[in-house]
């Protein structure tokens, strides 16, 4: 059976704001396969969560806003190792912000948060 790793983007109650193009490393604690981050994401700045996982898992990532003072749409994209922008899920082209994806090859991905329209051009904030 392979292992699952998930990936949950949810409620904060004090979501910290996003510097530009701001990187995390994600990992997972021994015996568990996700965990629930907590952020927010301004204008034209975007925030990428990097992690560990090998050919064959499934990664399931869920987007969830929660605070904003524009719109409120916020994205995500999954990049694969080695990635120069190529993506295997691209959120902006998904009616809901919900990924299930059987990874491609082992290394290092990366899921990026990220503003379109409206919210990115008046450099609004939206957490999540």
């Amino acid at each position: 059976m392979k292992k699952v790793a998930a990936f949950a983007v949810m409620l904060a109650l004090a979501p910290l704001p996003a510097l530009a193009q701001m990187v995390e490393d994600i990992k997972f604690e021994s015996g568990n396969y996700g965990t629930l981050i907590s952020g927010s994401v301004t204008g034209n700045d975007y925030f990428d969560y990097r992690l560990e996982a090998n050919a064959g898992q499934q990664l399931f990532v869920e987007l969830s806003v929660q605070n904003t003072n524009g719109d409120g749409v916020a994205y995500f994209n999954i990049l694969p190792p080695g990635s120069s922008g190529e993506t295997i899920f691209t959120g902006s082209m998904e009616a809901e912000q919900v990924a299930k994806v059987q990874l491609p090859k082992s290394g290092p991905y990366t899921i990026r948060v990220y503003l379109m329209g409206n919210d990115r051009d008046t450099d609004k904030t939206v957490g999540y």
